[in-house]
This record gives structure tokens, sequence and C-alpha cells, in this order.
């Protein structure tokens, strides 16, 4: 199965709204095992299971039990990626939804919204997240209200929800959420809904131009292909996981795991814009930076754990990688209590 991830994009927003609310933003991204310059990495993709640990350090060090809900409040419009001007050169803002549904994969692997209408309402099925991170509390009222945000920028501040439902629960509070978020609010419920009156749907964009709407539904187009031919790179890693304390990790060997022929793995990684031996070398430093910052273990025992021969050529590794040898790596990050989450 797919390791999935979010889009760099989401984690910029929520970023900036730290900023506004005073977060020590430095003391939750060190939490998390990289610095706040990884936010603004080219390209960045992170693992939709890191919306787990990524909420629960911001929690702890904003001691806020809302805080999702108020980072929410405080994020800026989505602006600048091609989804904004797809709906911009929709004539519509309905057709701006319904063209963006097929392009849902460029914000995030886990999304899989649905649209439809119920009598005077329009309502979007929020399914953008994995089962677990779904019922999260502080992910699904940030999101929400991200969308909300965007909608409104995009409408001239035309888009004002009418319900929103959410599958998580709350036993406090419950009445200043339905304040911060400006309509009704259900909890417990069977799936995420944003509710909103039909006619918004009518909303005729000032920007609309067939000509510019093709070049950016062909520009969507193009950069979803290019996140479908990374796919390779997650599966290579899996297979890399499950093989690195054999010894036999190489190229032939995991195409042959994936039943398919050595040349064409080669050929598929050349096209995803790496190597085996990148991604190889990738997956052994992430790994070795884990179990470096999370676990006592010995360094004879991550040397066999991720694939090494010798120490030695362990050790020649981690200091070409990280500038640090491995034992000055574990100092600062054992110091800082990291809890890493490959990235």
């Amino acid at each position: 199965m797919q390791e999935l991830r979010d889009a760099g994009v989401m984690l910029r927003l929520i970023y900036e709204a730290m900023k506004r609310k005073g977060i020590d933003t430095d003391a939750v991204f060190s939490r998390l095992g990289v610095d706040e310059s990884y936010v603004y990495t080219e390209q960045l993709r992170t693992p939709h299971s890191a919306q787990l640990y990524f909420w629960q350090a911001v929690e702890d060090e904003s001691e806020d039990p809302d805080i999702g809900l108020h980072l929410g409040a405080a994020l800026p419009p989505y602006k600048g990626q091609v989804l904004e001007y797809l709906f911009l050169s929709s004539p519509t803002f309905g057709e701006g939804l319904r063209r963006a549904q097929n392009y849902q994969r460029l914000l995030s692997d886990a999304a899989n919204t649905a649209f439809l209408i119920e009598g005077n309402e329009a309502c979007m099925v929020l399914d953008a997240a994995s089962e677990e991170v779904r019922r999260l509390k502080h992910f699904n009222e940030c999101f929400v209200q991200g969308l909300v945000t965007f909608f409104k920028s995009i409408t001239g501040d035309r888009f004002h929800p009418s319900r929103i439902e959410f599958e998580h629960d709350r036993d406090r509070g419950i009445e200043h959420v339905k304040e911060v978020l400006g309509c009704d609010v259900v909890f417990g419920a069977e799936e995420n809904r944003l509710y909103f009156p039909v006619e918004v749907l009518s909303y005729a964009s000032p920007h609309a131009e067939p000509e510019l709407l093709a070049l950016h539904e062909r520009f969507a187009s193009e950069q979803v292909a290019r996140l479908e031919k990374k796919d390779i790179v997650g599966a290579v890693e899996r297979i890399v996981a499950e093989l690195l304390d054999s010894g036999e990790v190489t190229l032939d060997s995991v195409a042959e795991r994936l039943d398919i022929k050595p040349r064409t793995l080669r050929t598929r990684l050349t096209e995803a814009e790496t190597s085996f031996n990148q991604v190889l070398a990738d997956f052994r430093y992430r790994l070795a930076r884990q179990l470096l910052a999370t676990t006592d273990e010995s360094i004879d025992e991550i040397v066999y754990l991720t694939g090494f021969s010798e120490p030695s050529t362990f050790y020649r590794a981690f200091k070409r990688w990280s500038n640090m040898t491995p034992i000055e790596y574990r100092k600062t990050a054992q110091s800082k209590d990291v809890t890493e989450v490959t990235a």
C-alpha cells in the first residue's frame, strides 16, 4: 500500500498561523526531528501519518486544548497554487469545485472529497484524511477553516457555511466552536461535512477565461502525473525496509519483489528524478536518525538494522550525510527529546 502524503502547502499555511499566534515553532519542529527550513523544502510532501505527531506537539507546546480550532482562525488564504487558478478561471464557483475534485491529490494523497446537493443546501463530504487522522479534532477543525477561508477568498466573501458536521466528539467548548466557525456545528457525525447555501455555486468568477482554464487543467494533470511517477519511490522504500537486515538490498532483488524487470525499475526511478542508490541512501539515513534519536540500540545493532556490513562504513556514510558522527547526533537529538518523523 502506497504511503499517503500531504502537500507541503498545508504545513506552510499552519506554520504561518503558528507564527501569528506566537507559538514556539522551533520547539515544535525540533520535536519532529526537523528544523523550520523544512517547511519551505521544494516540492515538499509530508507523511500523512505525521499529522498525529504534529498536532500532539503543537498542543503540548501551545498548552491549548483547542489549538486546531484557534490556528484555523489564523490561517492565511491558500494562494498561488494550481487549484486556486482552476477555481478562478472556471465560469462559476460550482464549476471550479467540480474540476478541483479531479485533482485532489495535489493537496493530499488521502483526499477523496465528494460533492452533493440536498435541497437548498450544497454539501462537501470532507473525506480528506485517513481513517485514523479523520477523527483528529485539531486536524478537522483547522482543515475545515482553511477550506472556508479559501472559498471566501475566491468568491469575494460570498461563501458562508450553514452547518459543519464533524466525526470527532467534543465534551466541552461546543458553543465556543460554533462562535469561531460562525455556524451550527454537529459532533459525532458519520462523516465530516461542510454545508453551504446552494446559490453560491452559481457565483460567477470575474477571472473566468476559457483559454486560461484549459492551460490550468493541463498543468494540474501534469502535476498529478508527476506525483504518480514518484509512487515508485514509496514502493521501493517499502521493499527496502523488508530486506534491509538481510543484506540483500539490490536493485535486482527489489525489482524481483515488485515483479518488474530491473531495467524497468531503473527507468521508472529516473522518471521520478532519483535513482535506486539515492532512495536506498535516503532511507538508511532516515532510519539511522530515528534509531539514534529515539532508541538506546547500540551502534553495532544500528549498523545491522540499517543494512551496513561494517561499523566503519556506517560511520563514514553517516558523517557524509549529517556532518556529525552517529554518537554526536545521538547526544544532540536525545538532548532535545526528538521524536523523529520519517519525512
